[in-house]
């Protein structure tokens, strides 16, 4: 028993979190050992760090975040063992860029290895440090520009940081987009290959290395289409088509196929979208209560719904419009006049659910084998998936079945082998869900935005092991180690064990 014990730990010990959602942003460590039923009021520790959506990353006895701290772009290392904030170093001040009210100018997570500490800021660039916080080089990075601010983190491989850099600004005197995939050395921060992504536009996942019997490659979910590129030079290999114009999340690998998962434009998981809970949600702009929605009853928050789940007002609940009161009156106009078919100057029930059923895009999960060049989407994709499509959460890969959690605390358990559902159950735990799910111990640790953390055990059967509520609106992927998982909230840094 203590063999089997000192074995486990050691190998814990060779395993660390040093990136988005761990290893190869896989989200999987089964030999690490975090508890699987937790006490909101007695966390390990609870430290305070300024606020942001990176998500914390994990290297031996030291935890890597961002934060915006008064304006400024930050670093932070903690001690894993107390939560002691070690050092905290700011970036060269810059102006900040314009980022969705629901996201952050410190959204994308850290990588790091025995050494170093790599970071990424849409508004600044890449900054390298030591583990003592010192600064070992930095590169200025040209801003891309994005519809909702830079979310994409760094990764490392064999020397590398590979980082995704997709843009909506186009090449001078082009159609074609400035985006592209670099690499740098990881020591020095000089280049060694980039590769132009020209039919690409801003996307907010981040690459994983995948690695099969035909070679290393780097698979990238960008709008539209996924790439893979040789992980040496930078070519391209091929493309798979088939994804909605918005993707954020991570690729994931299993038994040697590559998943990769978007929801239709403005979030909806399913193909046969149910327009009913979406009239339901503009129905408070009804306020004489005629069933109708008459354009003398735009408010300030008017818009047209995405997640009918959260309330008007919230950043995410529909179509962004501009702070600016004249812009804003103008944008929702035009959105009242883009369903208001007769041009009555009314929102009928009927024309709104008709044109709800119009949509860009569909959702989809896609398996795909390995070993193609060129178009692969026919040729080398095993199965698709078109319900049940999360919008932020990634997918999560364990024991030939792959798990995703969507808006409402919606859990789907798929097969690998050939995409079948197993099981769509609830958790009990509604709302929206930007956290991805973690395994570890053969279970699922999910986390709501409202700060609900569910733990489910891994299976074909739907099995919920403990579920609490933290008290607090959470804003990253949680982390873990060999016996410990941390979750950041809007407030500070949480340390469960």
């Amino acid at each position: 028993m203590v063999l089997a014990c000192a074995s486990s730990e050691s190998q814990a010990g060779d395993v660390h979190w040093n990136q988005f959602r761990g290893p190869n942003g896989s989200g999987v460590v089964n030999v690490f050992n975090p508890p699987i039923k937790f006490d909101p009021e007695k966390p390990a520790w609870n430290t305070p760090i300024p606020p942001a959506h990176s998500s914390p990353v994990v290297w031996a006895d030291r935890v890597f975040l961002t934060g915006v701290d008064e304006g400024r772009l930050a670093t932070l290392s903690l001690d894993a063992r107390t939560g002691k904030i070690l050092w905290k170093r700011l970036a060269p001040k810059v102006e900040l860029a314009r980022t969705h009210r629901a996201s952050s100018n410190a959204a994308s997570t850290p990588c790091a290895d025995a050494e170093r500490v790599w970071v990424y800021f849409g508004s600044y660039g890449l900054i390298c440090y030591d583990h003592d916080g010192e600064e070992q080089w930095t590169k200025s990075i040209p801003t891309p520009q994005s519809m909702y601010g830079m979310s994409t983190s760094p990764i490392l491989h064999e020397g590398k940081l590979i980082l995704l850099l997709d843009n909506d600004r186009n090449l001078k005197g082009s159609r074609l987009s400035q985006s592209k995939l670099i690499a740098l050395n990881s020591k020095t921060g000089e280049r060694v290959w980039e590769t132009a992504r020209p039919y690409s536009r801003s996307s907010w996942s981040t690459p994983v290395i995948w690695k099969h019997d035909k070679g290393i490659e780097i698979a990238v979910l960008g709008n539209g289409r996924a790439y893979g590129y040789d992980a040496s030079s930078g070519e391209e290999r091929w493309y798979v088509n088939g994804f909605s114009r918005e993707t954020i999340a991570v690729p994931v690998i299993g038994n040697g196929r590559l998943h990769l998962s978007a929801s239709r434009q403005g979030g909806w998981g399913d193909s046969e979208v149910d327009p009913l809970p979406f009239w339901n949600a503009v129905l408070p702009f009804d306020t004489n209560k005629d069933g109708r929605i008459g354009r003398d009853e735009m408010s300030k928050d008017f818009t047209v719904p995405f997640r009918p789940e959260l309330p008007i007002g919230h950043p995410g609940f529909g179509m962004p419009l501009p702070a600016d009161p004249k812009r804003r009156k103008q944008r929702q106009h035009a959105l009242f006049n883009w369903r208001d078919t007769n041009r009555d100057g009314f929102w009928t029930k009927e024309e709104f659910m008709t044109d709800m059923k119009v949509g860009r895009g569909q959702p989809n999960l896609a398996a795909i084998n390995s070993g193609g060049r060129g178009n692969i989407t026919e040729s080398h994709g095993a199965w698709n998936l078109r319900r049940g499509i999360p919008e932020v959460p990634s997918p999560i890969f364990h024991e030939n079945r792959v798990y995703l959690i969507r808006a409402g605390g919606i859990l789907t358990c798929v097969k690998a082998e050939d995409g079948e559902i197993v099981y769509r159950e609830r958790m009990g735990a509604p709302g929206q869900y930007s956290a991805s799910p973690v395994i570890a111990r053969d279970h699922l640790y999910l986390v709501s935005d409202r700060g609900t953390l569910t733990v489910i055990k891994a299976g074909d059967a739907f099995e919920v092991v403990h579920q609490t509520k933290l008290g607090i609106p959470v804003s990253g992927t949680p982390a873990l180690d060999g016996v410990t998982i941390y979750i950041r909230t809007r407030e500070g840094l949480l340390a469960f064990r």
